[in-house]
């Protein structure tokens, strides 16, 4: 249900449309750094994991290396430090010459948890006691790079092909150029996405899911469509978020944000968010944007979800 619809928008006034592309990734430890910098290999990037951040400029001081660079970054690096990472970021981001782009990996603490109960791996930051003190520290110590990234991907519940998916949809790999724009759907019940930049309520408009007629199908229904925008509040609660949407792109664009994350959510995440998550996607792509879309509990659905978990969808 992840889809790229529209064409680049032709970027603001810069030369990083063909500079070199360097991305430093790094979150903690089990976040899937490691199926990231592979992904990006695949995509075509020069990779080194774990070099130490005192040869970072000694790399980059040599030859051009001719394709983009991806520099595995984390706690166990040599000379690691938060504030080397982000000294060393900030100066190399004053070089017209490069694109610089932090991608943190972040995931919950009880994913984490469970990743490394299932591994039986040891947590780097608690070599002797228990993954969770490591975790807690860990979070702690990359608050202030989790703070500085210009790009987030919360990989709690994305599986390996779906991070690498993720990652080339973010990092813009088909163009190369502009704000690259997701409007998702979600259902509140299972909680806001993480990562995600405005979110938009729409529980207040009509519920589909008490007409029976309605209730199986989703927002991309045209009947659903029509019976949800049929609300009167509907046209107001639209052409004001389009219009706060349309005033905000060219600016996080002019700032260099190459990403932005937009959500819609309601009861179940599978009618109201999903009708105006489409419409906004429509009306961007028609004004030049490039924009996806992902409908989170539509794809659990197609995913095979337990029935637990969706016994109770849609309901107010």
């Amino acid at each position: 249900m992840s889809d790229m619809v529209g064409h680049p928008r032709e970027a603001p006034p810069s030369d990083c449309a063909a500079s070199e592309q360097l991305v430093f990734v790094t979150g903690p430890s089990g976040a899937g750094r490691s199926t990231a910098v592979k992904a990006l290999e695949d995509l075509g990037f020069e990779v080194i994991d774990n070099l130490p951040l005192s040869l970072v400029d000694r790399l980059l001081d040599g030859p051009p290396i001719g394709r983009p660079l991806a520099l595995g970054i984390d706690v166990r690096n040599r000379d690691f430090s938060v504030q080397g990472l982000l000294q060393a970021i900030g100066e190399l981001r004053t070089d017209r010459a490069r694109n610089v782009q932090l991608l943190y990996l972040d995931c919950r603490s009880d994913v984490l948890i469970r990743r490394f109960s299932e591994t039986r791996r040891r947590h780097p930051m608690a070599p002797v006691e228990t993954p969770v003190l490591g975790i807690e520290r860990e979070f702690d110590l990359l608050a202030p790079i989790r703070a500085r990234a210009n790009i987030l991907i919360d990989t709690s519940e994305l599986a390996p092909h779906e991070l690498r998916s993720e990652i080339a949809r973010v990092l813009d790999l088909d163009s190369g150029k502009g704000l690259a724009v997701s409007v998702q759907s979600f259902s509140y019940k299972r909680g806001i996405p993480r990562g995600v930049d405005m979110v938009f309520d729409c529980r207040f408009l009509r519920n589909p899911h008490w007409e029976p007629k309605l209730r199986a199908l989703n927002g991309c229904a045209p009947e659903v469509a029509r019976h949800v925008e049929e609300d009167q509040r509907f046209a107001g609660f639209f052409d004001r978020v389009t219009g706060l949407v349309e005033l905000l792109l060219p600016a996080f664009a002019e700032e260099g944000k190459s990403h932005l994350s937009i959500a819609f959510g309601c009861t179940g995440g599978q009618h109201r968010s999903v009708v105006l998550a489409e419409k906004l996607v429509k009306v961007l792509a028609a004004s030049g944007w490039q924009v996806s879309k992902r409908h989170r509990e539509i794809e659990r659905r197609a995913e095979g979800a337990p029935a637990r978990d969706r016994k109770d969808e849609g309901q107010t």
